[in-house]
Parts: structure tokens; sequence; C-alpha cells
């Protein structure tokens, strides 16, 4: 095969599927809807791990859904990759006023308010909360409702806190595996900790840290701890549900010495 393998051929490979291929001529925006979350989802994780080779071939299953979707609109007479590609172009150098136009220097967020009816505008609704947060800060940020560092945003969770520590006297604690009793007193606590969570991904914000990709390795961390412990009890002859706190906590130690 040649290796001097262009953009070009791909979009030349793709429209070839679609007059040869029964599956691939059958899809539809909608219908491939799912495999573009999939592919990237599996990306994601690709970068996450740090695995450059992987990382390629996802790329290149995410560049198949730019393709598929291209071709799928070219065919209809709505518009071709190449439209794409000079969309992509002509936005790319609008947020860059500076260096392609005699324009000044500006944040990105702050041109995009000015277009702006209201802060949720174009914001997708299955954005994930914590990510949603982040955005919509970035938003208020772009038109001045921000801190000027991190002291505020940190002196606002503390204050958020307090706030959740006295709700939560007035909210008996829950049974384990028991759903949660949903009250007055239930609803007032679960809103102070909303506010508690949105404040933490301000801070995270204005420490310049994406709350997801902090919570995401926060996870890792805790899962492969875990495990560990897991594997540590069954060399002891330890049963995790009956180890009891102390036990457990005890070895939870440990495994972090070991990892110092």
């Amino acid at each position: 095969m040649d290796d001097k393998v262009t953009l070009n051929d791909t979009v030349a490979l793709m429209r070839d599927l679609r007059k040869r291929c029964e599956w691939d001529a059958a899809q539809t925006h909608e219908s491939l809807r799912p495999y573009l979350v999939e592919e990237s989802l599996e990306l994601d994780e690709a970068i996450r791990d740090g695995n450059s080779p992987l990382m390629r071939e996802e790329l290149g299953d995410v560049l198949l859904q730019v393709l598929f979707h291209s071709t799928i609109a070219e065919e209809r007479g709505e518009f071709d990759v190449n439209d794409v590609a000079r969309g992509l172009i002509t936005k790319m150098k609008g947020r860059h006023p500076h260096l392609y136009g005699d324009g000044a220097k500006e944040p990105w967020e702050k041109m995009k308010s000015k277009k702006r009816l209201s802060i949720g505008d174009d914001l997708p609704a299955s954005l994930p909360p914590l990510h949603r947060a982040h955005r919509l800060q970035d938003r208020a940020a772009g038109v001045g409702f921000d801190w000027p560092n991190a002291d505020g945003p940190a002196a606002k969770v503390e204050e958020e806190l307090a706030e959740v520590r006295e709700h939560l006297a007035n909210v008996p604690p829950a049974a384990h595996g028991a759903p949660p009793a949903h009250d007055a007193a239930h609803a007032e606590l679960e809103s102070e900790l909303g506010d508690l969570l949105f404040a933490c991904v301000n801070l995270c914000r204005k420490a310049g840290v994406h709350a997801s990709l902090a919570l995401d390795k926060a996870n890792a961390k805790f899962e492969a701890r875990f495990k560990e412990i897991e594997r540590i009890a069954r060399e002891r002859g330890l049963d995790l549900h009956t180890a009891g706190l102390e036990a457990l906590d005890s070895i939870w130690n440990e495994v972090k010495s070991a990892e110092r």
C-alpha cells in the first residue's frame, strides 16, 4: 500500500463504500449517532491512558464518522466535506482576528458572548453535568462575571460546605441500600450539595483544571487502590463484608504508603 495517503483518499474511499457496501449504503445520520458517541469515548480513553498507537487508531474512527456524515449530506445535495473544511477554516480564522486580519486579540468566550442571547445557548442538552457547569462558568467569565483568582472560589467552597453541614444535621442518615427520603429537608440538602459541587467546579476552573478530568483521574486512582485492598484482603483471608472499617482503613493506608 502506498504510504502517501491523503485526506482526499479517505473521502474517495467513503464515497466508494457508500456505492458498493450494503451496510455502509444503508446508514443514515440517525443510525450513525450511537457510533459517533462510542468512537468519541474510545478516543477519550486512549488519550486518558496516554496510548498513542490506540489514539491514532481511534482518531481514524472519529474521522470515519466525519466522512460518513459529510458523504451522506453530499448525496442529499446539502453540503460536502469541502464545505465542512471551509466552515472550519472560517471559524478558526474568526477566532483569531489578530492573526488572520486586523482585529484585536480577544478571548474566544468574550467574542462568542456577543453573539449569544443567553448563557446556555447551543450547549448540548446531553452534556455531562460537570462539563456543563464548567462551560456555563466559562461563559459567565466571558462577560466579566468571574473572580480574579482562585481565592474567591476557594472561599465559596468553604461557605457552601458550611451550609451543607448545617443541613446534614436536619436529615437522618439513610440506611445502607435504602432509598433516600424525598422530603423538604432532603430536597434542601440536595440543593446545597449541588451548590457545593458547582463551587468545586469553579475552583477547579480558576486553578486551570477541568473538573471532569480531575474526577476521572480520582475515580481511576480510587479504583486501583481498592482493587489492591481486595487483593491484600484475599491474601490475608479477610472477608471485605465483615472485616470492618478499621481493618479496611488500615489496609488503605498501607496501599497509599506503598505508592510513595
